[in-house]
């Protein structure tokens, strides 16, 4: 299928088969996912910035195998910047840091169609940033029943005194992150986060016992949302906002406001927080970036974290 050098930012790259077709049911080929990390990148690079970047490369298509890469990869052009991460006991792994173009351009060629990054930074992987619960629903369980507890988890959070930011994952559920963004010095541990987060989901299925489940046990999922608070934790990462997902067709992680998110609910209708590649673009270029005040806004868990809102 032939390759073409592009400049990118005064780098110079070489993208493999770029009429490679990657998501066979839309006939969306590398060169279209490149195009669209390049038009998404304003809005997508900051969320990424100095984050270690897991890679999940898709070589063959989403219909093909799969596979995660979180050591960078030692073909790296020389200019890939990375940084060391080492957590707890465990073993020191140099990750790939996405903060240019000429680098997330670079791994959307290796067809890293997912972007993984934790919720700490890399030079301080054990504060984290950010708290967040990713809304899985059980069949059949789906998108509008994943809404109903986000705006429920929303109302507990603002009677914590916080603030969250819905965005949908992409694939069949809804993630809400509370930013924290806390000064050197204050910023909770991940163990913080994570019993705040438990406490929460627990105390949605005790008052919504026929919606919610906090226990991670699959059988226990059938028609409720599963509030997953153990993605707070360093070892973990979530998908970024403004990723490709590698469904059948180009579905991103997009973020969403909470009118939309009730809107969605009140209709029924899954589809309205639905977007593909183009549409999500199109969201993009006509809000911006919603998801922005998670980079800058900071808050503070109650001072009893295990029991939000009193």
């Amino acid at each position: 299928m032939g390759s073409a050098d592009v400049q990118v930012e005064g780098r110079t790259l070489r993208l493999s088969n770029p009429e490679k077709i990657l998501y066979p049911a839309a006939g969306f080929t590398k060169a279209h996912v490149v195009d669209y990390y390049v038009r998404v990148s304003h809005v997508l690079l900051p969320h990424l910035r100095d984050r270690a970047l897991t890679l999940k490369r898709y070589p063959d298509g989403v219909e093909g195998g799969c596979f995660y890469e979180k050591r960078c990869p030692p073909h790296r052009p020389p200019w890939v910047r990375t940084a060391t991460v080492r957590i707890g006991g465990g073993s020191q792994v140099d990750y790939c840091l996405a903060n240019d173009l000429a680098t997330l351009v670079w791994a959307a060629n290796l067809a890293d169609l997912e972007l993984h990054v934790p919720l700490a930074l890399a030079q301080d992987p054990l504060h984290p940033t950010v708290l967040v619960f990713d809304l899985d629903p059980g069949a059949p369980a789906d998108l509008v029943s994943c809404g109903e507890v986000a705006l429920l988890l929303a109302r507990e959070l603002e009677a914590a005194g916080l603030q969250g930011f819905a965005k949908v994952s992409g694939s069949k559920g809804l993630q809400v992150y509370v930013p924290l963004n806390a000064p050197q010095g204050r910023a909770p541990l991940f163990d913080d986060t994570k019993t705040f987060a438990r406490a929460l989901a627990v105390r949605l299925e005790r008052a919504h016992p026929d919606r919610v489940v906090s226990n991670m046990r699959k059988s226990l999922r059938t028609g409720k949302v599963f509030v997953d608070w153990s993605q707070n934790d360093a070892h973990k990462t979530t998908v970024c906002v403004y990723s490709l997902r590698a469904r059948e067709r180009p579905l991103v992680s997009m973020p969403v406001t909470w009118a939309e998110v009730t809107r969605m609910v009140r209709a029924r209708d899954p589809s309205m927080l639905v977007f593909e590649a183009g549409a999500a673009l199109r969201r993009v270029q006509a809000k911006g970036d919603l998801f922005a005040p998670v980079l800058r806004l900071s808050q503070r868990m109650p001072a009893d974290a295990g029991r939000p809102g009193g």
